[in-house]
């Protein structure tokens, strides 16, 4: 029993509608699922990802309209990385990124890989990641995109960067409970600190890493818009799922216990930073309340919601742009 990598990555916004347009427009990427969150539906939750949805390609966001700025700091899932098949997609990406503005750095090389640093309008933690030496998890096929040619397109998520102020607890987390392997380090921005690690799970590579960072030489992050809620690692189905339950339990992990999300089930634990973890089955899938060519399209709710749709949509701003 082992996860398969990461499964998706879910972030706060304060406006659904210029979300949607950096990451639809911008970005490249497909609005797989329209729909609300699920433990408060009088706010959006939209998914972006691959042209499928597939798992480990999906970045959601939650619209808090009056999130106020995040403070950046420790114990925060600090950056999320998007995978490009090439070296080559990242010259691209940087020419696209002057053309629109959007905030970014050189392209620079992480545990041999080219990656590029950048923000959102958000100023959400971005990077992305060329593939072009990977080994491991497969991508995803990207969205087609009148300005963005399919071998330059968004194929996932790459390496999630946790950044905690007690990294042992965390270690023991990653490493004794959800069985990631240490498989690089590289040193820290900061002189006389500790190395940064690389944990991998299943077949490994850019869609199966997170990486630790310790920093006891900053305040704890105040989320607010451009932060990361939770980042959700793959189990392979519901009776994996249930085994792993089983594990935090017989562990002693405090955990959300089973949770159904129609689109995949879940279980949630609080690493000992206050990081937010999910496990997350790859299915159901987006598919099965909406035809695969129209999915984000509409309002998608789910089952026990549905009865409810009126008042929901009631209390949502239509996003435009046909959305």
């Amino acid at each position: 029993m082992e996860l398969k990598g990461i499964h998706h990555v879910s972030a706060i916004t304060a406006n659904a509608a210029d979300n949607l347009y950096f990451y639809t427009e911008v970005m490249g990427m497909r609005l797989v699922k329209k729909t609300v969150n699920q433990d408060a539906p009088s706010m959006y939750h939209l998914f972006y990802a691959d042209e499928a949805g597939n798992p480990g390609t999906e970045l959601t966001f939650f619209e808090i309209p009056r999130a106020g700025a995040t403070r950046t700091g420790t114990n925060s899932i600090s950056l999320t990385s998007l995978r490009v098949a090439s070296d080559k997609a990242l010259q691209f990406w940087q020419e696209r990124f002057t053309k629109y503005g959007v905030k970014q750095e050189e392209i620079t090389e992480q545990v041999g890989r080219k990656t590029i640093r950048f923000t959102d309008t958000e100023g959400q933690r971005l990077m992305l990641v060329s593939d072009e030496t990977n080994v491991g998890v497969v991508g995803g096929s990207p969205q087609v995109h009148d300005e963005i040619p399919k071998e330059f397109g968004i194929i996932g998520l790459g390496p999630v960067t946790l950044t905690v102020a007690n990294g042992e607890l965390t270690r023991q987390l990653i490493e004794g409970v959800l069985k990631f392997r240490p498989v690089a380090t590289y040193p820290s921005d900061r002189d006389g600190q500790c190395d940064v690690v690389v944990y991998s799970t299943g077949e490994g590579g850019t869609g199966a890493e997170l990486i630790l960072e310790e920093r006891t030489d900053l305040p704890t992050e105040r989320p607010g818009r451009g932060s990361v809620h939770h980042v959700a690692l793959r189990a392979a189905d519901q009776e994996e799922l249930s085994q792993w339950i089983a594990r935090l339990t017989e562990m002693q992990v405090p955990h959300s216990g089973f949770i159904d999300r129609f689109y995949f089930r879940s279980v949630y634990i609080k690493d000992p930073n206050g990081l937010t973890i999910e496990l997350a089955t790859d299915g159901p899938g987006f598919d099965t309340d909406e035809p695969f060519e129209t999915m984000g399209e509409s309002l998608a709710l789910p089952p026990f919601l549905e009865s409810r749709r009126e008042e929901i949509e009631s209390r949502l701003k239509p996003l435009g742009g046909g959305n």
